[in-house]
This record gives structure tokens, sequence and C-alpha cells, in this order.
């Protein structure tokens, strides 16, 4: 297990000041902002808490072209969905079968936890591959990347928002009655970056600039070529994913391990991105802990809450109802509804998630990971070095390098692949007729 620590580098004060420097009157409308952010997370926390999963957006994936803009928006703010029936739910479930079928054969294959193995380090089983490469799926995913935009007026050249990549992810079949306590509330695709990367940060010029209302987690304009993994730490995403996603292969219900998100994702960046710059001045534990004049201005301490060393690198964003208590996280991170084997769910890149610790069904929680990828230069340009990686049978770039894959029997070739849709995806070439 690697070290973690929560205290960071005399450095980080400087980025603070940095950023501060950067936009005029900073402590004015940071300080402003801080305290609207604070009201409008206590009223829309006791809406979402009341409604629970119901909260959550599901739509029909026949209907998703149908969608109204009202049911669009709600989509967008929430900043998750489940799309019902992707794939039949038998072709799910065989999928599930085929994986146990693998596991099985492949005994050495490396798992956690390592005595009863329920999340697999595998990317190229032929049931992963052929789901990724599925039409449905890739239809699903071009959707959700074209709810981002570009400023109007604005090109951005070497995007196509219609053509979607594919990006090699893990899988899991986890067991009912299991303890699971390794994905507490935490955001994926970049930690310290948000703030330490100028491009990086542009995503949430608006917030720091004080017009948090105008902030739009659908823009593309700092996205492309954000560096989300400044220190390359395993298990860093550095491609640009508009919406993190899986697949079920089994039915999940709120209870039975399934996701929890906070499905506000302009409330949640703005509160996250201001944080670093305010420091309590009562007690976690007190009663005014809650009251925007319980917190000061701070560009003296180092600490960004909720990031963590580690690997080499940094960990997080991970808030805590310590850290972040007007998250109230205890009563907003919400499940989602109940799925079958062919739904998947999606959540915004810059989403609050987590996994709940306790699984209380009768039947495995079976999930494969597999998210929306645009078209972009920085991401074709992953695409080609893990198709590389795939022909050798070796993990993709972003993850840890142990074992090769191809020494396992039944791992997926290119002959697995077999819609010219799903072969683009993966930066194989087409023929032509």
């Amino acid at each position: 297990m690697s070290e973690e620590s929560p205290h960071l580098p005399p450095r980080f004060a400087d980025l603070k000041r940095e950023i501060a420097a950067t936009y005029p009157d900073f402590q004015e409308h940071a300080t402003k902002a801080w305290s609207e952010i604070i009201e409008q997370l206590e009223e829309v926390t006791k809406v979402i808490a009341a409604e629970g999963p119901d909260y959550i957006p599901q739509v029909e994936f026949s209907k998703l072209q149908y969608l109204s803009n009202e049911e669009i928006e709600k989509i967008r703010r929430r900043g998750s969905v489940v799309i019902k029936d992707v794939v039949d739910d038998a072709e799910a479930v065989a999928w599930k079968e085929s994986l146990e079928e693998f596991i099985k054969a492949n005994p050495d294959v490396e798992g956690f936890p390592e005595n009863d193995k329920q999340f697999f380090q595998l990317y190229w089983t032929k049931a992963q591959v052929k789901a990724r490469a599925h039409p449905n799926m890739l239809a699903a995913t071009v959707w959700l990347n074209n709810l981002y935009h570009a400023k109007p007026g604005r090109v951005l050249d070497g995007v196509d928002l219609s053509t979607p990549l594919t990006y090699a992810d893990r899988f899991r079949i986890r067991h009912p009655g299991v303890q699971w306590n390794v994905h507490p509330p935490h955001i994926d695709g970049g930690t310290i970056e948000r703030w330490e990367d100028p491009v990086f940060r542009k995503c949430f010029e608006d917030i720091l600039n004080g017009n948090w209302r105008n902030h739009d987690p659908y823009d593309l304009e700092g996205r492309l070529n954000a560096r989300s993994s400044l220190y390359g730490r395993p298990n860093q995403s550095s491609i640009f994913r508009t919406f993190q996603g899986w697949l079920a292969m089994s039915e999940t219900a709120p209870t039975q391990g399934t996701l929890k998100v906070f499905p506000d994702v302009l409330l949640s960046n703005t509160y996250l991105i201001l944080r670093p710059f305010f420091r309590p001045l009562v007690p976690e534990d007190s009663a005014e802990i809650l009251k925007a004049n319980s917190w000061e201005f701070d560009l003296l301490s180092p600490d960004f809450p909720g990031i963590y060393n580690r690997d080499g690198g940094y960990a997080g964003p991970r808030p805590t109802p310590a850290m972040h208590p007007h998250m109230r996280l205890e009563k907003s991170m919400t499940s989602v509804p109940k799925v079958n084997p062919g739904d998947a769910v999606f959540w915004h890149c810059d989403v609050v998630h987590s996994v709940e610790p306790e699984h209380t069904g009768a039947g495995d929680s079976a999930v494969m990971y597999i998210p929306a990828v645009p078209f972009t230069a920085q991401n074709q340009a992953y695409v080609e070095r893990q198709l590389v990686n795939f022909l050798e049978g070796r993990r993709p770039p972003d993850f840890p390098q142990g074992g090769t894959e191809g020494q396992f029997s039944g791992i997926a070739t290119v002959d697995d692949i077999v819609n010219p849709i799903g072969k683009k995806a993966m930066g194989l070439p087409i023929a032509v007729a």
C-alpha cells in the first residue's frame, strides 16, 4: 500500500497566491461566491436527500434522440444518467458468464481482494473488447460527448464529438455481503492539476473570477489540452473522458454495492475549487461550521483539502464530511436507481462519486467500466499507444504495468472487433471495399 499524506509541500501556498494574483479583486469575489455557494448547497442538498435515487435521471437508449430540452438540461446539471437497455439483457449476462469462465481458466489473474477476487486487473478479455465496440455503447457515448460544446464563435480544430474512441478499463464482479471501503467519495481525471495546470484551470475560470453561476462544466475550452496527469501516477487517467461510465451485467439496486454520486456538478465544482482558499474559524464538529462567517479567506496554507500525496504524485479530490461540511455528503451522496443487465450508468468527469461500502443483495453486482471518449488530438495519441499495448497483450498505458495479459488463455484479438465503428474507435484501420 502506498504512503498517503494530506500535507502538501510549501510551494502550493505559492500556487494559491499565483491564482489569486491572476484574477482582479480575487479575495472580494471569491468571498462573495463562497457565501453564495454555501447558501445554495444548503437548499439543494435538502432536495437531493429527500428525493434519493429518483433524483438521478433515467432514459431509454431508444429515446435519447427525442429528449426535451428540459430533460437534457436536467442531465447536464445533475451530471449523471442511467441509460436503459443499451445492450440486450441476454448479451450482457453472457458477457458476465464469459468473464467468470475466463477467471476460472486463468486463476493467476490479478484481482482484489486477493483472497476473494472481485475487481480484476484485466482489460483485453473478449467480453470487454466486444462490449466497448458494441454499436449501441458507442452511440450512447457519442450522445453524451455532444452535451459538450465550444464557446459561441469558437472553432476547435481536431475535435469530433461524433467520433467515439475506446478507453480500456477494468471490470468488477462484486459478491454480496462483502464490505468494500476502497472507493469513498472522489473525483477522477485530475487532482491538484485542476489548480496547478493553467490550461486545466481555465475550465473553472468563471468560478475563480467570481461569476460561478456562469460556470459551464460542458465547455470544451480547457478540457482538450488540459494535463490531468502531471506526475504520471499509475491509475491516473491522462485523457479527456466526457463521462465516466459502466455497463451493468447483473441486476444492482441501491444498497447492493452500486454507484453513488453527488448529483449537482455546478455546485460541487464551485465549492471544491474555492475550498482551498478558505479555512474554518471554528472546530469542525461545531454547530457553527456551516455558517459562512465561520470561515476566513486564506492564502497562507499550502493545503488543498481533499488532495493527498500519493505514489510520487497526488490523489483526489476526495471530499469528506469534515473537510467539506457544506456538501452534506452523508445525505447528498445518492445511489443510482436499480439497473438491469444491459443498462449503462454515466457520470460527468467532474462528478463526485463513490461505491457503496455494503452489498446487501443476494447476487453479484457486476459491471464493466466503459467511459465516453471523444476524438481529440490528445485522446487519439493515447489510443494509438493503447492499441500497441493491446496488440502486444500488455495493459493500457494509464494503468500499472504488471504481468502481460497475452499469457492468458482466451484473450481477445483484433478479430473480436467486427464492426467498423468499433475498429475505428480502437485505432484500427478499416478496410475499404
